[in-house]
């Protein structure tokens, strides 16, 4: 049989794709397909240097001779077997009997977004137009993480072994984990319903999530003296520092009597007004001046975690409030270093201020935790502590529950100090002597 020419290649007579067939198979001048006798449109494109590769053809399904037939390279040879190869040249052949494109469909995953670009479309479009700004910090920082591990994939390639990985590599820090795999799980619910990628199994679903202590550090009286103390010291003479003295650089620093280093005012006034209000720290971040109503004491937030929010400010709050200086053209009570922005955070200077005051291990965000458990102790009752911190649900107030005062403590603690009095030979320590039944003394 004559060799047939088509788009500048050779279509060799039919054989039996066979390993031993293949094995014989030599390049020529100009490349050329060898098709199986046995499975229409499967065969082995053989080029002049000597690759060849499993390939099907075939007609979109319903095409007739007028359409052009479609090509799709299934892998090399000696990657694939002829066996492997030819069942999945049958596999693909029978979905486009069903209807399926399989050319057209490998050019589309071509074209779909990489887990970079997806990113970043969610980041436009939910992230940072939906989102409160404490929320869609944690979003960018988990997202980050992603795109640094997985960012050139595409969207629809990245599997769930992948998002496991990289879970686990966050094992050390279990809530941050957590909350990362619950962000990306976010995300591709969000591109799966946008249409952005093809819809299919999450690929961050169904992974385990580390099992999470809560964490419910209070401030105690001593420690809560020490930290008034340092904040003093800060923002008067100022905290030490410590040079590394085996450093180059160390001969060139102060002596040791002047390493001090003032802390901003407003950075210390923020500290103050978390522990004095119990409120989250994007809440007096992005306070501003206009919000805060004297008279009545209250700090009115337009918008907060659980949306509009009153933050009640005691007489101690409204003191330091009317002591804060006001930056012309600034509306934020703490003010930052950009003009007409609020501080951005306040990492740094609570580092400083943690470890001058020896409050290892202790967060900004546990200064909301201490005013809650003040309030508890002092018998306040939960509702109101529940109001004063904004919780939505009377639930998460809950978990001071073991902190408040109750009746049956407080009479305990009445007749166990009367008893201890009595025993030590003090004033008011009236014993009542216990009867027997029957009215005898015991």
């Amino acid at each position: 049989m004559a060799t047939r020419w088509r788009h500048g290649e050779a279509q060799m007579p039919a054989l039996k794709i066979t390993k031993r067939s293949v094995d014989a198979l030599h390049p020529g001048e100009r490349p050329f397909i060898a098709f199986d006798s046995d499975l229409a449109g499967f065969g082995v494109r053989v080029m002049p240097t000597g690759v060849m590769s499993y390939v099907v053809e075939y007609r979109p399904h319903g095409g007739g001779r007028g359409v052009a037939k479609r090509r799709v390279t299934l892998g090399k040879v000696g990657t694939l077997t002829p066996e492997q190869a030819r069942k999945a040249a049958a596999d693909m052949l029978a979905q486009v009997r069903l209807g399926s494109d399989p050319a057209a469909d490998k050019a589309t995953r071509r074209e779909a977004l990489t887990v970079a670009a997806l990113i970043a479309t969610f980041e436009a479009e939910h992230v940072e137009a939906k989102l409160k700004s404490g929320t869609a910090e944690n979003y960018t920082v988990a997202l980050a993480r992603l795109r640094d591990a997985h960012g050139s994939l595409k969207a629809d390639a990245l599997t769930r072994n992948q998002i496991a990985a990289l879970h686990s590599k966050m094992r050390e820090t279990p809530y941050a984990a957590n909350r990362a795999l619950a962000t990306w799980s976010k995300m591709f619910a969000w591109g799966m319903s946008r249409g952005l990628i093809a819809k299919g199994e999450n690929p961050a679903r169904e992974i385990e999530k580390y099992r999470e202590s809560k964490r419910e550090r209070f401030l105690t009286s001593e420690e809560l003296s020490r930290l008034g103390d340092v904040l003093r010291e800060g923002e008067t003479i100022g905290l030490v520092y410590e040079v590394d003295e085996k450093k180059a650089k160390a001969k060139h620093a102060a002596k040791p009597e002047n390493r001090r280093t003032k802390l901003d005012p407003f950075a210390v006034a923020a500290v103050r007004l978390l522990i004095l209000t119990g409120a989250r720290l994007r809440e007096i971040l992005d306070a501003q001046w206009s919000q805060v109503d004297f008279e009545r004491g209250i700090l009115f937030l337009a918008d907060s975690k659980t949306g509009k929010k009153p933050v009640y400010l005691s007489i101690a709050t409204l003191a330091l409030l009317a002591e804060l200086p006001r930056i012309e053209g600034n509306p934020h009570v703490i003010a930052g270093a950009k003009d007409g922005a609020p501080r951005s955070d306040l990492k740094k200077p609570w580092r400083a201020i943690s470890r001058a005051a020896g409050l290892s291990g202790v967060r900004i965000h546990d200064l909301r935790h201490s005013f809650a458990s003040v309030g508890a102790g002092g018998s306040l009752g939960l509702p109101i502590i529940g109001k004063l911190l904004g919780h939505a649900n009377p639930s998460t107030t809950a978990r001071y529950a073991h902190l408040e005062t109750d009746p049956l403590h407080r009479a305990v603690n009445a007749i166990g100090s009367r008893i201890a009095a009595a025993m030590d030979g003090k004033q008011g320590g009236e014993v009542v002597p216990m009867k027997k039944a029957g009215g005898k003394p015991a």
